[in-house]
């Protein structure tokens, strides 16, 4: 019987459980096709590596999942909150014709069961289709090419997606159950008649807190952009908690201000039904400025992160083809206390030997006492210039080593006279400043003599192999340079054919990281990496977080929609009582609507207003972040952003509208 009740309040309830129906079916469907990664091998043609970073990545995408099921289950039970408020007056109808609260909660607990069983099959259906499009991203993201096209279903995301969700509706049941037996048969009667107070503070106090939010957003902005991508830094903390507090005060005081904002134009304040929108939007704000706030960061992360996340990737391989000229590259640095006087010599007395199809080249980097805070300080006028590199030491090759790295690239020989110098710099994020100190000086000071600059055009090749590039500034300098040099580094570059010697270097540079070789009487710490050491790493990190960064950024983009969305409903059905107020005192149908859709748009797009200006900052600075890397490109990402944004946020937009009009329409 509780099954046949809950199964036909299911049916005649559809369009109110459509928007908890859409929720519960997106996140089954993003949950299982992100689980499902694992499974995604057995179509890929992939190495030993490659299969073992997808696994580590379907790891994970395993923890992560831990917290996206809890924000989930928050707004499921959030959803499922709301429905049971929307049905209090059935409920408490039932309890007038002799039905106890026990028998209540048994068919809330069925219809629970339905709703899950139905939104469990659906996103799982939709998953699979969707997982499939992952696939073929995992594939681009890897580099990888498919065996051939097979339709994979993971059965080990299904079992996971079942119990993870199954956990979450029996949280649901117990919640039911819970807020039923707290209930008072004359509440529930009287729930329609009962809406919300609209309360209006004191308009000169909203006024006040508004302008204190502009300004700690304003400051938290400026700290932001000043420190830069840096968690360490004091400025960059700060930003997060002015940050927060601003957007926090924002909505405190947007209600209230808006109203008395728009009372000083009498012409809009008056028009049709905009006094009754006004009060509802800025009553609602007023009640929901917490959520309102944590949705406007929801939406802020999920902006920032898909719009610089795929750039990032694309940025950060693009900067290994420069930082990569040879197959493998190590160091040793000079000092007093070095047993040998240079790598090679270092590295043989491990018995380590080259073959002679291996092409290798030894050269020694040099410095001085001079600083660049002291050749450059025309040209570094703020301080994040001089925290950026002002303290560096110069360093100094000779042309000779300089033409050996060119040879072993393939590249020309280059020249100097006895008083020229060329000047490097592959430090991306600084090469604007370095190139307009050569273009505009045609001469520097070193050691006291001065140097024609001989290159008009700033040298940003790397001379090693290395994760990024570690010139910052460099001076090639004639072998008959008279100054003071400290030699610093003993660097190795070798080019071997692709793979033939890569498990050669690779041990060497793993025994000496690992403690194999330590510092003795006769051998000196080296650190270094091959080519394909650092091309693995680097696919490994970025495409970790680019996953990471998709998964989260959909679930929050989806969590803050239903969050909207579930909110303007139950606005609807606390305002029903206002809305036959407006149809008694001639309010047509069509202002009505027309009032329905401003109050639902404004709803929605007041969060994402301040997200997307919270967003330019952000993408700014982790724009320059990426920088360190190569120039940031983020205009398809943007777009697949956007694209996302638009079709989800007017998915449930649209819904929303459908709902809230259904709602007053039944109220006749």
């Amino acid at each position: 019987m509780y099954s046949k009740i809950a199964f036909n309040n299911v049916k005649k309830s559809i369009k109110d459980y459509a928007i908890y129906f859409l929720t519960l079916t997106f996140a089954v469907c993003i949950f299982y096709s992100f689980n499902s990664i694992e499974s995604q091998k057995a179509i890929f043609e992939i190495n030993n590596s490659q299969s073992e970073t997808i696994s580590g990545l379907s790891i994970i995408i395993g923890r992560v999942s831990i917290f996206v099921s809890v924000i989930l289950g928050s707004l499921i039970i959030y959803a499922n909150n709301f429905l049971i408020k929307k049905r209090k007056k059935e409920l408490g109808i039932y309890m007038t014709l002799g039905m106890g609260k026990n028998k209540i909660s048994k068919i809330l607990l069925c219809e629970t069961l339905i709703i899950g069983i139905i939104s469990l099959v659906a996103g799982l259906v939709l998953g699979m289709i969707f997982s499939q499009g992952l696939s073929v991203f995992t594939a681009k993201l890897f580099d990888v090419e498919m065996k051939e096209y097979k339709f994979i279903i993971s059965s080990e995301a299904i079992v996971k997606s079942t119990i993870y969700f199954g956990i979450m509706f029996l949280l649901v049941m117990i919640f039911n159950t819970f807020v039923v037996s707290k209930y008072k048969l004359i509440d529930m009667l009287t729930a329609s008649k009962k809406s919300e107070k609209i309360k209006l503070e004191n308009p000169i106090i909203n006024i006040i807190i508004f302008i204190l939010s502009i300004i700690t957003l304003s400051l938290a902005y400026y700290l932001v952009i000043k420190a830069g991508l840096k968690p360490e830094d004091s400025k960059f903390l700060m930003s997060l908690v002015l940050g927060i507090l601003g957007t926090l005060l924002f909505f405190i005081s947007l209600g209230g201000f808006s109203i008395y904002l728009v009372q000083k134009n009498n012409k809009t304040y008056f028009k049709e039904l905009n006094i009754f929108v006004l009060r509802q939007i800025a009553s609602k704000i007023n009640t929901n400025f917490v959520s309102m706030t944590l949705i406007s960061l929801m939406l802020f992360l999920t902006i920032t992160t898909l719009s610089t996340g795929l750039s990032f990737k694309n940025a950060l391989e693009s900067s290994l083809k420069d930082s990569t000229p040879f197959s493998a590259s190590a160091i040793m640095h000079l000092d007093e206390k070095s047993n040998s006087k240079d790598i090679k010599e270092n590295i043989e007395k491990l018995n380590f030997k080259f073959d002679e199809d291996e092409k290798y080249i030894i050269y020694t980097e040099y410095v001085s006492n001079e600083k660049l805070k002291d050749i450059l300080k025309n040209y570094m006028k703020s301080p994040e210039d001089i925290e950026g590199f002002g303290d560096n030491k110069i360093e100094f090759i000779k042309i000779s080593d300089y033409n050996k790295i060119m040879n072993l690239k393939g590249e020309k020989e280059t020249t100097l006279s006895k008083d020229e110098v060329l000047i490097a710099s592959g430090f991306e994020n600084k090469i604007k400043k370095i190139s307009d100190f050569i273009k505009n000086e045609k001469t520097i000071i070193l050691n006291g003599k001065e140097y024609k600059i001989a290159n008009r055009a700033l040298i940003t090749d790397s001379f090693y192999t290395d994760l990024i590039s570690g010139n910052v500034f460099t001076v090639i300098i004639p072998d008959s340079f008279e100054g003071n040099l400290t030699p610093s580094r003993s660097i190795l570059n070798v080019n071997y054919d692709e793979g033939k010697y890569e498990e050669k270097y690779a041990k060497l540079f793993s025994d000496f990281m690992s403690g194999s070789y330590t510092r003795n009487d006769y051998t000196d710490f080296i650190f270094g990496y091959t080519r394909d050491q650092i091309y693995t790493s680097n696919k490994t990190m970025t495409t970790v977080i680019l996953f990471v960064v998709i998964y989260l950024g959909i679930v929050f983009l989806i969590s803050s929609a239903a969050i909207l969305s579930l909110q303007q409903l139950s606005e609807a059905a606390d305002s029903k009582e206002r809305y036959s107020s407006l149809k008694r005192i001639g309010a047509s149908k069509k202002m009505i609507n027309k009032t329905i859709f401003k109050q639902t748009l404004i709803y929605f797009i007041v969060p994402l207003a301040l997200a997307i200006i919270h967003s330019i900052v952000g993408i700014r600075v982790i724009n320059d972040f990426i920088m360190l890397f190569n120039k940031p490109s983020i205009g398809l990402s943007s777009f697949i952003t956007l694209f996302t944004l638009v079709t989800v946020y007017a998915g449930y937009f649209y819904a929303t509208y459908a709902g809230y009009k259904n709602i007053v329409k039944q109220n006749k």
